[in-house]
């Protein structure tokens, strides 16, 4: 598709694309994708896009802001946001690149282990796994041939994975670093189970005060905080695209009880299941 967006050159294309309910609820999955030319004073800015960006910049330069944090973007780096947050980007030379806004259960835990450790703009070339992958997932929609659900949402993984396994030289000889990385994952894997923190800094092989001390510092939150964090997100996914009770969600996302649930819920988010899932249906 062509866009009408200001400052974006007329050969610029773009692609939308509706999942299925079972994609949304299991895999990783596109929201929309494109290859754009910025032109000189083009201006973004939204308060939310629900999604997360992945944005290889192949030429020219811009600056992004993320939630109220300014930072110039170069030729040859990979842009990561979270675009719950309010963000935009703009630029005064022009710049191009290639963009996929994409979500699903596991998007947040893989957005803040790779930013945790790496930031949210990442040096990278043409030939990296990840801008391979970017690309290689674009040819699949110009190409319009048939969408299968389960490979697109391989291709996504393999493009995160692969900037999770970017060496920078402090992470390459910290094995706590890795340790962490395996705590994040484990946290993923098994949130909605009856998990503690013991049993995390048991898969780590470290200590519980040891391991919550290294977790929050590689994170920014306690294992417990990131463990109800992971709960919540994943619960407002469900109340989003799901038609199950708040009831189901409570219990498939490891919670002990309803009356927990919606605490916890309303705590975070400032309404309760119930509210959170009518302020979409209303929009």
């Amino acid at each position: 598709m062509k866009t009408s967006e200001a400052h974006v050159a007329l050969e610029s294309e773009f692609y939308m694309y509706s999942a299925s309910m079972t994609a949304r609820s299991t895999f990783f999955y596109p929201i929309c994708m494109g290859d754009f030319i910025y032109e000189p004073e083009y201006y973004q800015h939204r308060n939310s896009y629900d999604s997360f960006e992945l944005m290889y910049i192949s030429s020219g330069n811009m600056t992004y802001d993320l939630d109220g944090r300014e930072e110039k973007a170069e030729a040859g780096s990979m842009l990561l946001l979270d675009c719950y947050l309010p963000h935009g980007y703009w630029t005064s030379s022009g710049w191009e690149a290639v963009w996929l806004h994409f979500d699903g259960p596991m998007a947040r835990a893989y957005y803040q282990l790779i930013t945790s450790r790496f930031g949210n703009l990442l040096p990278m070339n043409e030939s990296s796994p990840a801008v391979r992958g970017l690309r290689h997932l674009y040819e699949v929609f110009s190409s319009n041939e048939p969408i299968r659900e389960a490979m697109i949402s391989k291709l996504i993984t393999d493009i995160l994975t692969s900037l999770l396994l970017l060496k920078q030289a402090d992470a390459e000889c910290d094995s706590n670093a890795e340790r962490i990385e395996e705590a994040v994952s484990y946290i993923g894997e098994h949130f909605a189970e009856d998990i503690s923190v013991g049993d995390m800094a048991a898969h780590a092989m470290l200590s519980t005060f040891h391991f919550i001390r290294l977790f929050k510092a590689a994170t920014g939150f306690t294992p417990h905080e990131y463990l109800v964090n992971t709960r919540i997100d994943t619960a407002r996914f469900l109340l989003k695209t799901t038609g199950d009770s708040p009831k189901q969600i409570c219990f498939s996302t490891g919670f002990s009880s309803e009356s927990a649930f919606c605490t916890c819920f309303r705590k975070k988010t400032g309404k309760t299941p119930t509210g959170y899932r009518r302020s979409f249906a209303d929009r």
